[in-house]
């Protein structure tokens, strides 16, 4: 019985970034065996040193191997690992407990830690012929390499959200073209603190999420409200607040398509802790942002202060270490901001210098730029926290920054999930996919998926062209 079910489950294989990425994913592979070679452990003691997240990971991959080993005497015949993932894995954790002759083409010099595990998956391939081998490794060349010697290789996928981006979910459903035809008879509507709800029956209910936008743009009269509430068969059905119109504008900026309206609307909604707003360049997402943080903050004083914080991946060759204090550091990183503060001080005419230079002034105090290395630890109270280019951010940096949320304080989340500069994350993978997912259908989360760039023609453009 032992051996066909050593012939029914696969044996992985795990390369170090797969280790260096997520230490629990030895954890992850459900009722498979893993593998551990010896380089392995190799080079998660040469990373082991300094403060980055890659050193903090390679720790505590070190310390889940201690755990188990130091429990288990017979290592050679396997460690199981459903007493240490609280019955998430049902297999065994088996080291490199003997030298392998180097089996390689002479192409693969044996040296490299690279081609030292290759050698160690080549070796077991043939101790258990009848038994199916995967290398598991974040690095391309190194599954290309495994493929051309002829063996199985994977990328580690237990941290992507989705497999295909285009089913993330985008905060917005077309209702279809005879949706009041079907809700003729039973339909509700009432008004209660100057809004108009309606409530409204049958199947489609039961794919609403809260807080989820719907819209019905043919017919007479455009139709668009926000998702309030489900039961079994219904659901209640708000009208949203028209910020296209010039007196709804915030701060100035009125939306300029119908995904604008809907982002203005959750990110005006005091009830919404967190926001998400994906979109491609020049969608509007950190200029309507802005605005509504500043609105809410000098006119509506709902928040004390904006903090912006972002990734700092550069998108060329890094320029080296920057002068200054923690602010000062920033500050080349945040082009974005100046730009839309630029666009936000817009004093009246009549105000002349002075004024501009004190509004100027007042904007800047209130918004303040903070550096994501030192977030961990903080509590943010009252404050509108915006996290710039999170697509560039680990579903755990994500928790990391999220959770410094305390009382009365607002985190919104940016990013285009199409411009990913860091090394290992990918569309599916991304900090920011991961809480799209997550946060859909919390009565106090909202997202918006922005479609319509609004910068310029030559912007939009070069979008579609390039």
């Amino acid at each position: 019985m032992a051996k066909k079910h050593v012939q029914d489950t696969k044996l992985f294989v795990l390369d170090t970034n797969v280790l260096l990425h997520d230490p629990s994913s030895l954890f992850r592979f459900e009722e498979h065996d893993i593998y551990v070679p010896m380089m392995v452990l190799e080079e998660l003691d040469n990373h082991k040193k300094g403060v980055t997240e890659l050193a903090r990971n390679a720790r505590q991959a070190s310390r889940y191997l201690d755990e188990l080993v130091s429990e288990n005497t017979r290592i050679e015949s396997g460690i199981d690992l459903k007493a240490h993932s609280l019955s998430q894995a049902n297999g065994k954790l088996f080291l490199q407990t003997q030298t392998y002759i180097e089996d390689l083409p002479s192409a693969l010099p044996g040296n490299k830690a690279d081609n030292e595990i290759l050698n160690v998956v080549l070796n077991l391939k043939k101790a258990q012929p009848a038994r199916q081998v995967i290398l598991v490794s974040k690095d391309i060349n190194m599954r290309i390499k495994a493929r051309a010697l002829g063996f199985d290789s994977e990328d580690y996928f237990n941290d992507k959200v989705l497999e295909d981006t285009d089913l993330l979910y985008t905060g917005a459903t077309e209702l279809p073209e005879n949706f009041w035809d079907v809700q003729a008879k039973d339909i509700k509507s009432w008004q209660e603190n100057s809004s108009t709800f309606y409530r409204v029956e049958g199947p489609l209910c039961a794919n609403f999420l809260i807080n989820e936008f719907v819209y019905l743009e043919t017919g007479p009269r455009p139709f668009f409200a926000q998702v309030r509430q489900i039961e079994a068969s219904s659901a209640v059905l708000q009208i949203i607040k028209d910020y296209s119109h010039a007196r709804n504008n915030v701060w100035g900026i009125t939306a300029r398509n119908r995904e604008q309206n809907f982002a203005l609307n959750v990110l005006m909604d005091p009830n919404i802790d967190f926001v998400t707003l994906v979109g491609q360049a020049g969608t509007g997402k950190t200029l309507l942002t802005l605005a509504s943080a500043l609105a809410q903050i000098l006119d509506e004083k709902i928040y004390s202060e904006v903090i912006m914080t972002r990734a700092t991946i550069p998108v060329g060759e890094d320029i080296g270490f920057l002068p200054g204090s923690e602010e000062e550091k920033m500050a080349p990183w945040m082009g974005a901001l100046e730009d839309n503060l630029d666009v936000l001080n817009h004093t009246e005419p009549e105000a002349g210098e002075w004024g501009r230079a004190a509004t100027i002034d007042i904007i800047r105090s209130r918004v303040k730029i903070k550096s994501l290395n030192f977030m961990r630890g903080r509590t943010f109270l009252n404050k509108f926290l915006i996290i710039d280019e999170a697509q560039n951010l680990t579903p755990k940096q994500m928790k990391t920054l999220i959770t410094r949320a305390g009382p009365g304080t607002k985190v919104v989340c940016l990013g285009n999930i199409a411009q990913i500069d860091t090394p290992y994350l990918t569309e599916g993978s991304s900090g920011l996919t991961y809480v799209v997912d997550r946060f859909k259908g919390w009565e106090h989360g909202g997202h918006v998926t922005l479609m319509r760039g609004e910068r310029s023609r030559l912007a939009d453009y070069a979008t579609e062209i390039l």
